[in-house]
């Protein structure tokens, strides 16, 4: 079973992590500041490769920007690339 949680210190630098079970296979590394989330890296581990995990990364991350009035500065390469890929879908929190 996956779960993703949103992981953050006190100056609210962190990561949404994905755990299966209770082993960690992914993460997506962000910092907050008022309105914006910063993403700075999306990773899976090897054994978690293949299977959606950056995608449910997204979507979770997505989904939180949109519920908390966000904007979104993709410096992750995978971000930003699944940004350019799908503008409609990511033009109302996407920060150029």
């Amino acid at each position: 079973m996956e779960a993703i949680k949103l992981e953050l210190d006190e100056k609210k630098h962190g990561a949404f992590n994905l755990y299966v079970d209770t082993k960690k296979l992914g993460e997506m590394t962000v910092s907050i500041k008022d309105d914006l989330l910063t993403v700075y890296h999306t990773g899976v581990e090897p054994e978690g490769e293949g299977k959606g995990y950056a995608k449910m990364l997204l979507n979770e991350m997505t989904s939180y920007v949109r519920a908390h009035n966000m904007v979104v500065l993709p410096l992750c390469p995978y971000v930003h690339a699944q940004f350019k890929k799908n503008p409609e879908e990511y033009q109302d929190i996407w920060k150029k």
